[in-house]
């Protein structure tokens, strides 16, 4: 197989909510394929941590951003672009979400996770748009790509209704954005299942060995499915496919049960 189909080499990513989690799985990922890679998050201090731990595997650097204010998606895309000049890759991972009693969720809980989950995937690649256009070739499309959510499939066990239809929002703003920036631009999704992260912290202290027990894969994911998932999309291996929405989550939306 040829080895530059899975290679990042020469090309520069974005990633939001890069300082943990799956942004930071892919961060690592990216790096290792030879990209550069620029980390946004809300805390400077958390994104120079992620720095300092991941320079060792390659070039990379922090502009901290709170994403959830569309004047926050235009200064993180005005930075990236003065000084990077052409953005190769994008990926919207930055996400918040909310669990409480149907009869006590409110409007709190609504404004957070939309403004965060969905609108600042809109606004920010709405913001990238020149410098994506610019390092596009018809054989080597630039890519966006979105970090929606199983939940966003089916229906989760958890009390989480403002995250579930942001993602299942996130899907079809990417099925979209799709149509709309083909041929220069591929927009695709991944949704995660259970991975180790600061948001599922919780559940999987509580629920981990459960939801392994009953995925059809009988474990929750690691960092390098996530990354090769995410290599995959961004390299020449996944240059043909555009408003795809890819689960990673061991089988436990398309072939397990709930």
């Amino acid at each position: 197989m040829n080895s530059a189909l899975f290679s990042l080499e020469g090309k520069t990513a974005l990633v939001t909510g890069g300082s943990r989690g799956i942004g930071k799985m892919i961060a690592r990922g990216f790096l290792d394929a030879g990209a550069q890679v620029v980390i946004s998050s809300r805390k400077s201090d958390a994104c120079d941590a992620t720095v300092e731990e991941l320079s060792p595997f390659g070039s990379i650097r922090a502009i901290p951003a709170d994403l959830a204010h569309p004047e926050e998606c235009a200064r993180l895309a005005r930075d990236f672009r003065e000084a990077h000049g052409v953005l190769d890759i994008l990926v919207n991972n930055a996400g918040a979400t909310w669990g409480a009693p149907l009869e006590d969720f409110d409007e709190d809980a609504w404004e957070k996770v939309l403004a965060l989950n969905v609108k600042s995937v809109f606004h920010l690649t709405k913001e990238c748009l020149p410098t994506l256009r610019q390092g596009s070739t018809p054989d080597s499309p630039s890519r966006v790509i979105n970090i929606g959510s199983i939940d966003g499939i089916h229906v989760p066990l958890m009390e989480t209704y403002s995250y579930s239809a942001s993602k299942a929002a996130v899907h079809q703003l990417t099925r979209h954005l799709a149509r709309r920036l083909a041929p220069e631009i591929t927009v695709n999704a991944i949704a995660p299942g259970p991975f180790e992260s600061k948001m599922m912290a919780a559940t999987l202290e509580v629920f981990g060995d459960q939801i392994a027990a009953t995925a059809p894969m009988k474990r929750i994911g690691r960092p390098d499915d996530m990354a090769g998932t995410a290599v995959f999309l961004a390299s020449r291996a996944g240059s043909f496919l555009t408003g795809a929405i890819i689960p990673v989550d061991g089988g436990i939306a398309t072939v397990g049960t709930n």
